[in-house]
């Protein structure tokens, strides 16, 4: 069954599931990383996710959730320091702090954390929309969630269309020319592949959708 609202319990299986889905697609990033980055992308996002896994069965049961996507940022910067990591770390930390003090998160608190995800991402990583970064998989599925929340639609709703639209930035990449980071060195054959980060930031909403539905 669905959950509309997310608790501890919830948020401890979604880091669960995360740990699992990087593990398992280590390998694809490793590989997509490689063709013009240094490939360390799926190392990186495993030992990321396994360290944010391990630090959500610490908390023990912590109420306020707000406070538990800090630590899981602060978490994934310590373990894992590559540019990545500290952007994701960055983006958990910036979402944590938008649902501050919050111990259930429906539609509108989630549009609220992954908004405030991706703007503490676009801010490190001097970056926007269009740059060909995980910003083009995550702001499209902050929008949609934004959008769900207003119009008044379920947790289940909004997650179903932020996959969509995080699916579809990805997938965008492949036609953009890379602004920021090794790609930028290669902008016209960038355009060739299919952007690594956006790769990421579509897993994690997916196995958010996944978790929720």
């Amino acid at each position: 069954m669905a959950c509309e609202k997310l608790f501890f319990p919830e948020i401890k299986n979604i880091f669960s599931s995360l740990k699992e889905v990087m593990i398992s697609n280590k390998d694809r990033l490793i590989e997509l990383d490689g063709i013009m980055g240094d490939g360390d992308l799926g190392l990186t996002m495993a030992t990321a996710f396994t360290v944010a896994a391990e630090e959500v069965s610490a908390t023990a049961g912590e109420a306020d959730l707000g406070k538990v996507f800090s630590k899981i940022g602060m978490s994934i910067v310590k373990a894992a320091p590559s540019s990545m990591g500290t952007l994701m770390g960055t983006g958990f930390m910036r979402g944590g702090k938008a649902v501050k003090e919050k111990t259930e998160l429906g539609l509108p608190e989630m549009a609220q954390f992954w908004r405030a995800f991706v703007e503490g991402l676009m801010e490190r990583g001097k970056t926007k929309p269009g740059d060909k970064t995980i910003i083009d998989s995550l702001d499209p599925a902050a929008t949609a969630l934004e959008k769900a929340a207003a119009e008044g639609k379920s947790l289940k709703e909004g997650f179903a269309e932020a996959l969509t639209a995080s699916e579809s930035g990805m997938e965008n990449t492949r036609t953009m020319a890379a602004q920021v980071g090794r790609l930028a060195y290669n902008q016209e054959k960038s355009k060739t592949i299919i952007d690594p980060g956006s790769v990421v930031g579509y897993l994690v909403i997916k196995t958010f959708s996944e978790c929720i539905n």
